[in-house]
């Protein structure tokens, strides 16, 4: 099935949809293997990477959204801290640090039925929680690294949310 065929009626094959979203919305993709797929999203901080990757055997789609921060050794101490009041506010998903290369990174693992399909709602949802959160936490994570905030000080000088408009 050609990805711009689904319709927002039909599940797909996890993978497949994710294509088909990402097409839809104009972001870069490419398929990393049968079970896997990378793309591109701009957020409102930067460009972050998404990735989802398929298990059958489980039928789990794991989603990846990863904001190209590299954790030096100096700062992961105040890294986990943060990450651990981030989390507490999350409903889906939470954010890591790989202990392979330092990178920080959104996860969020969907369970799907036995048929395996994903509907272009979750899809749809999945997506751009993972980039909200990243948008929400983003600056936090910058505090810790460039102005050496305390934890608590970087997540409650990211959250504060601006009054009016400009």
């Amino acid at each position: 099935m050609a990805h711009s065929e689904i319709e927002r009626h039909e599940d797909a094959a996890p993978v497949e949809m994710l294509a088909s979203l990402f097409e839809a919305r104009g972001w870069p993709y490419e398929f990393v293997g049968d079970d896997e797929i990378s793309g591109n999203v701009q957020g409102s901080w930067a460009s972050y990477q998404l990735r989802g990757i398929w298990r059958p055997e489980d039928h789990v789609l794991q989603l990846l959204c990863l904001p190209d921060i590299r954790v030096p050794d100096d700062k992961r101490g105040a890294m986990f801290e943060v990450l651990a009041l981030v989390n507490e506010q999350l409903w889906l998903g939470h954010f890591d640090v790989w202990s392979n290369g330092g990178v920080l990174l959104y996860r969020h693992g969907l369970m799907l039925g036995d048929d395996g399909l994903l509907s272009l709602d979750q899809a749809q949802v999945a997506v751009e929680a993972a980039v909200e959160e990243c948008d929400r936490f983003y600056p936090a994570f910058q505090f810790i690294l460039w102005s050496d905030k305390s934890p608590a000080e970087a997540l409650a000088s990211a959250l504060v949310d601006a009054a009016g408009e400009a």
